[in-house]
């Protein structure tokens, strides 16, 4: 089958490889329709982390059941579904509470097993869902990301009439937005220094949208608050700047969660750093998608908000490209050359 393999730093290949077969009678193998681009992808690519030479990359993702093992009973061959890519070991001390999402084995497929950038991609039967009638296939590659802030969300205190604001508006900003409506916001301040994706914020239920090119956030932030703040603010960007700026955005007790991932060292000024003490500010820490009983409820609450039409992931998705096209695109990401906001590959779609 064809698939995009990672080898070393900013080697990533579109080659042959062989496709997964049956192994044990719990296993499906489905055939991959929509993949998307991770954050995370992207900073393995240039930076490197934990996966295995030559590995088969990517992990958000939605296909066609094509082969079941003897014990799965839940799906059959010609099903529509999405797939968890997370592992959990169940045997370290976080497992055994109950707290899976904070494994201390954690992986997920394109790491050390084979991803799904690739026609064909194996799974076990748990982690297979089906996808209900209005959700395609294209949003159903976005149910893994969309778990990624279910998961951050649930952890918070916000209530129905809270205000919130979410910094940074890639895709998980996006989603963020559109979680905190489902969540009850009364108001959604979406936060970006391109105008572009503050476009899109706002065409996915954003009230209020501020470019942070233009002045402080905060300052734009405390106009439309009396000087308040907000009751709860997302940190989505993943950049050092961003997440010592958040810390200004909550009212006094109010929360941050953090769901971005820097990747570099943060240096937080006296000022944001006064935030957390004077304020009483509770912050939080969000990491990947699954509770139990695994997947987690985050999976099928993405599934029946994206059923109701209550995620909209359409204008998100910027680009639907044939996975021949990926190191070209990986490479442009890195230099943020065009204006990428989501990327699907299609493994069935040629290359233009």
């Amino acid at each position: 089958m064809k698939s995009l393999n990672l080898y070393t730093q900013r080697d990533i290949r579109f080659e042959e490889t062989d496709a997964p077969v049956l192994e044990h009678p719990d296993e499906i193998v489905i055939k991959v329709k929509a993949v998307g681009i991770c954050g995370s992808d992207i900073s393995r690519y240039k930076k490197l982390g934990p996966y295995e030479e030559g590995m088969t990359f990517g992990h958000e993702f939605a296909g066609e059941v094509l082969e079941i093992g003897s014990e799965v009973s839940h799906v059959k061959a010609g099903d529509r579904v999405a797939g968890c890519p997370a592992f959990h070991c169940g045997e370290c001390i976080p497992c055994q509470k109950g707290e899976i999402s904070r494994c201390e084995r954690l992986t997920v497929i394109g790491a050390k097993r084979p991803g799904a950038y690739a026609e064909y991609v194996k799974l076990p039967a748990d982690h297979v869902l089906l996808l209900p009638a209005r959700v395609d296939y294209m949003t159903g590659a976005m149910v893994e990301p969309s778990s990624v802030v279910a998961h951050g969300f649930y952890r918070t205190s916000i209530r129905p009439g809270a205000e919130v604001a979410i910094m940074g508006c890639g895709s998980i900003g996006l989603l963020a937005v559109q979680w905190a409506r489902i969540f009850g916001a009364k108001r959604v301040y979406a936060i970006d220094i391109d105008d572009s994706k503050l476009k899109v914020a706002k065409e996915v239920g954003a009230d209020v949208v501020i470019n942070a090119k233009e002045s402080p956030a905060h300052e734009q932030l405390d106009d439309w608050t009396n000087g308040h703040g907000v009751d709860l603010a997302v940190e989505s960007a993943g950049s050092p700047i961003t997440s010592e700026q958040v810390l200004a955005l909550p009212r006094k007790g109010g929360e941050v969660i953090y769901m971005g991932i820097p990747y570099a060292d943060i240096q937080i000024d006296r000022f944001y750093f006064e935030k957390i003490v004077r304020n009483e500010l509770r912050i939080l820490g969000s990491w990947n998608a699954i509770s139990p009983p695994f997947p987690g409820e985050e999976w099928y609450a993405s599934l029946h908000y994206m059923n109701l039409g209550q995620i909209n992931v359409r204008p998100m998705i910027s680009h639907e490209l044939s996975l021949e096209k990926g190191p070209e695109v990986f490479e442009n990401l890195i230099h943020q050359r065009g204006d990428y906001v989501k990327v699907i590959f299609n493994p069935e779609k040629k290359r233009e």
